[in-house]
């Protein structure tokens, strides 16, 4: 059974969170939206997921850049700023006496429809702006050596189909190609581009190790996501050698390493990918990059006390 890479510790203190819809607080229990809304009925938003660590939302710059310039791709009108986006989304955190170990799900979507239809104009009153705020801590179990892959049929389109580097509810490929994984028992699925290279998983990045130089994909068919972007600025910074290219599954069947990344578990390794298994036990280059990224959370922590 695989195990995933968002797997986190149940914490008893979620069911008693306050939800913030609209910049109303309300409880669990209570938190709903009309069945009109633009989300529910097409998938027709944007979203960021974001980690409060020692009271400070990480990299919140380079969120909420990619939540506006997403939105202005969409012509949706957020209605806020961004600076009044992140005083609201400490304003949830306060409320529910949270610091740190701190999941946040931030979702706008166009708003309520006059009648279920896509035409943005049948769209009546401002977005609808949900943040939803979680004790969570990911969960790793004592035996974890890292996660498996399994190569989804589904490819990440071209930007003139859906544009692959927006951050939208729209997710249905993702999840084809996670349902994909799960029935062959793998932990997420890697997902190729039109040409056959190497592109992302269904909900996070990949990376790979070769004679110490770090591979990831040329960005043209994947988010940009934040993560990512934080570990490739790190290996330059630290002189580790890093390139986004092309590359296809047999280089990655032949890794000496290979890792995922995302906001919620940072670096993960990957122990298997379709079955073959990626190196040895042995990750010195894996390990480096996560001490580094935790020193970056940390360096930005210590900017906001």
């Amino acid at each position: 059974m695989g195990k995933g890479t968002h797997e986190y510790q149940d914490d008893p203190r979620n069911q008693h969170i306050l939800i913030n819809i609209n910049g109303e607080l309300v409880p669990r229990e209570d938190a709903k939206i009309s069945v009109f809304d633009s989300g529910f009925i097409l998938g027709d938003g944007v979203w960021e997921g974001i980690r409060l660590h020692q009271g400070r939302l990480a990299f919140i710059e380079q969120h909420m850049k990619r939540l506006y310039d997403g939105a202005k791709a969409l012509d949706l009108d957020i209605g806020i700023s961004a600076e009044q986006m992140i005083e609201r989304l400490h304003q949830t955190c306060k409320a529910n006496d949270m610091h740190d170990g701190v999941h946040i799900r931030l979702m706008v979507t166009r708003g309520i429809k006059a009648t279920p239809y896509q035409d943005p104009r049948m769209t009546i009153g401002g977005a609808t702006i949900v943040i939803i705020a979680e004790f969570k801590t990911p969960l790793t179990q004592p035996d974890f050596n890292g996660i498996r892959l399994f190569t989804s049929h589904v490819r990440r389109g071209y930007p003139d189909v859906q544009d692959p580097k927006l951050n939208t509810h729209s997710k249905l490929n993702c999840i084809f190609a996670c349902i994909q994984a799960a029935k062959a028992g793998a932990d997420e699925s890697l997902m190729l581009d039109p040409h056959g290279f190497v592109a992302t998983c269904n909900s996070t990045h990949f990376f790979i190790v070769r004679q110490g130089e770090v591979w990831t994909s040329s960005g043209d068919y994947c988010l940009d996501g934040i993560t990512r972007r934080n570990v490739i600025n790190l290996c330059k910074q630290h002189r580790i050698p890093v390139f986004e290219k092309n590359f296809s599954l047999s280089e990655v069947y032949a890794a000496d390493e290979a890792f995922v990344t995302g906001t919620f578990a940072g670096l993960t390794p990957v122990r298997e990918v379709d079955g073959r298994q990626i190196g040895n036990t042995q990750i010195p280059v894996i390990k480096r990059l996560q001490q580094h990224y935790l020193d970056l959370i940390a360096e930005q922590a210590g900017e906001s006390a």
